[in-house]
């Protein structure tokens, strides 16, 4: 009998699914995948590791699923595509793990109580995070869960590094450059020493390109700086999100404007970024296919910030020797990494036009000074590594 472990992704429309075997001495297999998306109408897919679908269920319009009754059916259609394998434990992507939290762990409910304390830092992700740990743990008591942390990968930062020029009390309290995208980025980590051995030892920007969206500064493979700061707000333009704001700004909002707080975060979480500048959609393809100027406007902002803030990680890498492109923009938008890489051609960058147009895995020229890579990023497999560690199986890296 073989163990198996889900993972699960919760926000706020969606929620990704990975089913995995977990064989001795090899990495989880997947062999499930799915999304349950939660919009006008509920709906739940899956497919195995060939693509065959699985499942597609749909709830009526009128009757959506609470948690309760969604986890209860996921958790029974998962035990149906087990046949002898066990659900052994269900590992959870966590934004949010705070200054303690820094590596993953078996959820308890001082746990819970830690992680419920940070979901003011993290509004829009924490909270269905830990919605489907408490729905889990209503369905099945007695299943291990585990919380695995986006911000874990940056708790080696040092203090210049994760420090605000600020009070020393108030640091104190916790107020400092945490980041995010971890598990996405400790996966390219641990995949680089196969792909591309000379950037797993060297100085990498790696560019997780989605609806959020961030860089982190590997050396040797250990992140040493990112642009994502004390929230998921800072850095760079996101697709409703506005990235590096000047604190000023949100002085005149509340002061001048009289907006309440409540409005403010609403504008910088949800009406910001992509959305707000092109003010036509926070869908890149949208915005890509769109002959609109303000669509232009949005696409030549999003792809200047991405390039000034991997200049800003070269002070803590010293020098550049590869950027990975990873994540859905990342991953599927050649356009994008053509101006990024055009904005720092200066840097040595040499783009094969071809390679890019195809998201091959290295898009520049034998020639270039800079090596860029486009590799697909997968937090579920980075989850599922997790919980196999804890309960107990030797897991590699791939």
């Amino acid at each position: 009998m073989t163990d198996a472990v889900l993972t699960l992704n919760a926000g706020s429309s969606s929620i990704k699914l990975g089913l995995f075997e977990v064989l001795a001495n090899e990495p989880p297999r997947q062999i499930a995948h799915g999304t349950v998306e939660r919009g006008a109408e509920t709906k739940f897919w899956a497919k195995g590791a060939s693509g065959q679908s699985l499942v597609e269920r749909q709830w009526p319009k009128n009757e959506p699923p609470d948690d309760a009754t969604l986890f209860s059916e996921l958790l029974a259609w998962v035990h149906t595509q087990l046949s002898a394998d066990t659900l052994a434990a269900v590992g959870h992507r966590v934004v949010h793990g705070g200054r303690r939290l820094i590596a993953p762990v078996s959820i308890t409910q001082a746990v819970l109580d830690e992680l419920d304390g940070l979901v003011a830092l993290a509004p829009l992700h924490q909270p269905h995070s830990l919605g489907a740990i408490r729905a889990v743990l209503a369905a099945s008591p007695d299943l291990t869960q585990i919380a695995c942390f986006d911000t874990a990968f940056h708790r080696g930062h040092v203090d210049v590094v994760k420090n605000f020029a600020l009070p020393r009390d108030l640091t104190a309290q916790g107020i400092e450059r945490y980041g995010f995208h971890g598990l996405s980025y400790e996966y390219i980590s641990s995949v680089l020493p196969q792909l591309a051995p000379n950037l797993a030892t060297g100085r990498v920007v790696v560019a997780h390109l989605g609806n959020g969206a961030s860089l982190c500064a590997l050396l040797g493979g250990r992140s040493v700086d990112t642009t994502m700061g004390f929230s998921a707000l800072d850095g760079l333009v996101m697709g409703t999100r506005c990235g590096s704001l000047d604190p000023g700004v949100i002085l005149y909002l509340q002061q001048t404007l009289n907006m309440p707080a409540a409005a403010i975060e609403d504008l910088l979480y949800k009406k910001s970024g992509l959305l707000g500048v092109s003010d036509i959609s926070a869908d890149m393809r949208v915005l890509l296919d769109s002959a609109d100027l303000r669509a232009a406007e949005a696409l030549e902002l999003f792809a200047f910030r991405i390039a000034r803030e991997t200049c800003a990680m070269l002070a803590a890498l010293g020098g550049l020797d590869g950027i990975v492109f990873t994540a859905g923009i990342g991953e599927h938008a050649p356009e994008i990494r053509s101006r990024v890489c055009k904005a720092l051609a200066w840097l040595g960058i040499e783009l094969d036009n071809e390679k890019n147009a195809a998201s091959a895995s290295r898009i520049t020229t034998e020639k270039s000074r800079v090596a860029v890579w486009v590799i697909p990023t997968d937090e579920e497999a980075m989850i599922a590594r997790h919980v196999a560690d804890i309960i107990g199986s030797k897991v590699t890296s791939k």
